[in-house]
């Protein structure tokens, strides 16, 4: 399967706080605004996003049709074709996309370990 862009979804409790330390490792805005209350930060082709007071815990995130610097790939597979392959697997959809739609679409699971798992499609 080909799962597109990887990041890292962190759920920090103070966004400039964040923004300055992984600035420091070399990281610098790629997308997100302060007044959203995320940013995405990129050093070469890793990608963090850091999200204040959205969500609990870390996500490892997915970007089917995305390369590093969230341009469209020539090839993917569709979030619902990964769905429809994980489901078939036996593995358990939090929240599944619908399966009849196209375009953007989103869904999660979680790994054995209690990990949550984010599948975003853009396009």
């Amino acid at each position: 399967m080909k799962l597109g862009a990887f990041s890292i979804s962190l759920s920090v409790q103070d966004l400039n706080v964040s923004k300055a330390f992984y600035e420091n490792l070399g990281f610098s805005q790629f997308g997100g605004s302060m007044d959203s209350n995320y940013l995405i930060m990129k050093n070469e082709s890793t990608l963090i996003g850091l999200f204040q007071g959205m969500f609990e815990g870390n996500i490892l995130t997915f970007n089917p049709g995305w390369d590093e610097n969230a341009q469209p790939l020539k090839e993917y597979n569709d979030v619902r074709e990964i769905q429809q392959k994980l489901q078939s697997s036996k593995i358990e959809i939090v929240n599944p996309s619908d399966q009849s739609t196209t375009g953007p679409a989103s869904f999660m699971v979680t790994d054995p370990d209690g990990n949550m798992i984010l599948f975003d499609q853009h396009l």
